[in-house]
């Protein structure tokens, strides 16, 4: 045998050298080429996910974008649809005051020919009142003789009968 230094060159040492061999073949098909795959695989679905994921922000930064603009848009339209409801409402508001203001100078003229129309008739009945008092006046008078003191007296009734009001034209 011979020896050199630290290691040996013998069988024992052949043996080592094949049974490392063995055991890093085994290693190699039973735990390095798994392992490997497993991190490979395991890499992809890590790839994967990061592409879904950067596709799912994309869409929902898309699906954002759409509705922030929809929401614009509706709240555009609400405003729109407020103004012109606004715009509406002082329309109607309007109409209505202007209907308002004619109903009310119509019922004003009415109510001024109303009370023309019974001043005219109470005149009327005052003029019917006096005719037919004047006429009595005149058939009392007329009953009797004409002397001056009777026609001051028959004044004087006529006065009483009357009431104390006073003529205007």
């Amino acid at each position: 045998m011979l020896r050199a230094g630290l290691v040996q060159l013998d069988w024992t040492f052949v043996f080592q050298i094949i049974n490392t061999i063995i055991l890093y073949l085994l290693l190699r098909h039973f735990l390095f080429v798994p392992v490997t795959k497993f991190m490979a695989n395991r890499k992809k679905g890590i790839e994967d996910s990061l592409k879904l994921a950067e596709r799912k922000n994309s869409e929902a930064d898309g699906y954002k974008n759409e509705y922030f603009a929809k929401l614009q848009t509706a709240e555009n339209e609400g405003n729109n649809i407020i103004k012109q409801a606004t715009k509406n409402a002082d329309a109607k508001a309007d109409i209505l005051i202007k209907e308002a203001k004619e109903e009310v100078s119509q019922l004003k003229e009415k109510a001024l020919k109303d009370i023309e129309s019974e001043r005219k008739k109470a005149v009327n009945e005052i003029k019917d009142e006096i005719s037919s008092i004047a006429i009595l006046a005149a058939s009392k008078v007329l009953e009797t003789e004409i002397d001056k003191s009777k026609n001051k007296q028959i004044v004087d009734k006529f006065i009483k009968e009357v009431g104390e009001e006073k003529w205007q034209n």
